[in-house]
């Protein structure tokens, strides 16, 4: 379960987005992850509405592996 989210969510493909700013002060180009946001509801769900939700990115991180090793 992802924390910022009532609930478990159904099995589906979902988007996620990375909000990310640049390392000013580098001698190259770098990034650094300040948000991630799950689009809610899942893709094949066709709804009037859609909800943008921030999410801990570590913790879907998590929710990945562990259906990953529950579907083997």
């Amino acid at each position: 379960m992802l924390g910022g989210l009532e609930g478990k969510l159904p099995a589906g493909d979902y988007d996620i987005d990375h909000d990310e700013e640049l390392i000013d002060g580098m001698s190259w180009l770098a990034w650094r992850r300040v948000a991630t946001f799950i689009h809610l509801p899942a893709r094949t769900v066709k709804s009037q509405t859609s909800q943008l939700v921030a999410i801990d990115f570590t913790e879907l991180e998590t929710a990945l592996r562990r259906d990953q090793e529950n579907a083997a």
